[in-house]
């Protein structure tokens, strides 16, 4: 059964197609768009097949495991690249709209249908190797999107993100190669068996060399500098969908291979883990106080919510892993719902830097309405989805008398919510500086508007009956250690 690759096959084949049509834009976007709209039903239906029959897997290269290259669709998978299918059509369809989307070009659709084939095959691989590998494609294609429009301010974030990430991706490479030379396995299950049966003198460094490198990849302190140095570059789609997916995939690896490959973990690393979670958590959200730039404080806010997404992992039992997976989900969403109203602060005003913006909620008081709301879910004010992943965060490091770790995270969401008030305050309640200013009329926002309504609309749901969403975190985090079939 090749069900379980159609994550990858769908947006890989659009691609494809979007690269054979460069020469009629006009066709291209359609094909991106019908590409984007198979992929997202298509993950609906993997993702609803795998609650009900368990994980699929498919073995290629007519090869019997654990030599083959195993790919896995179970809960955790299906349900993150059921996020990168709609994080892709919201992106998409904001390209139809004139709030600041991303320059036409014939190579923009191919890389960003790339970028999520990329992130879905890091997903659905149950092959270290194979890991890397789809690391790579979504590193390739993100550099293009990240150079896309040749400015020199994009050039030199794509400079920046090479070389800051290329670290991340030869100390991965170095750590593969080292593990397969410890154990002669890549394949998920055979690769846990065999570093278990490692003496822990030889073990250890394994697991923090590939610890570090996927810290890398996740933008965690101290090795998130290609994030803020990038990001506020790419047009808000694009932004969007970076912050929704790539960090997440590092997120992911930890995951997976620390809570359900290379189980028991050593204690040592989850101690460690911890403490880089609180300082990304500082870090991030220092950053995000700092700037006043609407694309900066949102990429700081990034690397501080990785520092809690940390931190539940940190906790090394399920409970923690529900609420990571909770928060992951949660993040996703809300951060991409965040940017996306920021490019419509900036279509509204003229400005992304607060100090030259205003007067956004007399003028345009849903929108105002529209960033409270998702505000207050990022912070984590009750009843919001925000407040109930890190209220899984915090009651389960209490529980593990992680006292100081949980002050850390509390003050931080006090830093976070000054941050989120600036951004209200200057670009809503204040007059605008400039009284002449008019946002352009007859511009065509309506594809925007429908994006950011409807991932608000998730959020908010989240929030009102956060149960269905924690239960299906907890069934996720069980399958991922075992507790269940």
């Amino acid at each position: 059964m090749m069900w379980p690759l159609a994550p990858m096959l769908v947006p890989l084949a659009t691609a494809l197609l979007c690269v054979l049509t460069q020469s009629t834009p006009r066709r291209q976007q359609m094909i991106s768009v019908v590409g984007a709209t198979v992929l997202l039903i298509t993950s609906t239906l993997l993702f609803l097949e795998v609650q009900q029959v368990g994980a699929l897997r498919v073995v290629l290269g007519h090869w019997p495991l654990p030599f083959g290259i195993e790919f896995v669709a179970d809960v955790l998978g299906t349900a993150l690249a059921l996020v990168a299918a709609l994080m892709l059509n919201v992106t998409v369809l904001w390209q139809w709209s004139d709030a600041d989307a991303a320059p036409s070009s014939p190579t923009l659709h191919p890389l960003l249908h790339g970028l999520v084939a990329g992130v879905c095959g890091a997903f659905m691989t149950a092959d270290l190797f194979n890991l890397y590998v789809w690391f790579e494609v979504a590193l390739m294609c993100a550099l293009g999107l990240l150079a896309h429009g040749g400015g020199l301010h994009q050039l030199d974030a794509a400079l920046k993100y090479f070389v800051l990430n290329v670290i991340g991706t030869m100390l991965f490479l170095v750590a593969v190669a080292l593990i397969y030379a410890a154990t002669g396995h890549l394949n998920f299950s055979a690769l846990g068996d065999a570093m278990a049966r490692l003496d822990a003198a030889v073990a250890l460094p394994l697991y923090g060399l590939l610890l570090f490198a996927l810290l890398a990849k996740a933008a965690a302190f101290p090795l998130y500098a290609w994030l803020p140095a990038s990001y506020h570059t790419l047009p808000p789609p694009v932004l969007a969908l970076f912050s929704a997916l790539l960090a997440k995939v590092g997120i992911y690896a930890i995951l997976r291979l620390f809570g359900n490959v290379f189980t028991p973990a050593p204690a040592l690393l989850y101690d460690a883990l911890g403490w880089i979670a609180v300082l990304s958590m500082i870090a991030g959200v220092l950053g995000a106080a700092y700037h006043w730039d609407m694309r900066r404080i949102l990429a700081f806010h990034s690397i501080s919510q990785i520092g809690y997404i940390l931190l539940a992992i940190a906790m090394a039992s399920r409970t923690g892993d529900t609420a990571a997976i909770f928060f992951t989900l949660h993040h996703s969403l809300v951060k991409a719902s965040l940017i996306l109203v920021a490019a419509l602060v900036f279509r509204y005003t003229g400005h992304y830097d607060l100090r030259r913006c205003g007067g956004l909620y007399a003028s345009r008081p849903w929108l105002g309405v529209a960033f409270l709301l998702l505000a207050l879910s990022l912070v984590g004010i009750p009843p919001f989805s925000g407040f109930w992943g890190k209220y899984l965060i915090v009651r389960e490091a209490l529980s593990q008398g992680a006292y100081l770790w949980t002050a850390c995270a509390l003050l931080v969401s006090v830093v976070t919510l000054y941050s989120m008030m600036k951004i209200w305050l200057e670009a809503f309640w204040k007059p605008h500086p400039d009284p002449a200013w008019r946002a352009p009329e007859h511009v065509r926002l309506a594809p925007a508007w429908v994006g950011v309504s409807g991932l608000a609309l998730v959020v908010l749901s989240i929030g009102v009956a956060p149960e269905a969403l924690i239960g299906f975190a907890d069934a996720a985090a069980g399958a991922l250690r075992g507790d269940v079939p």
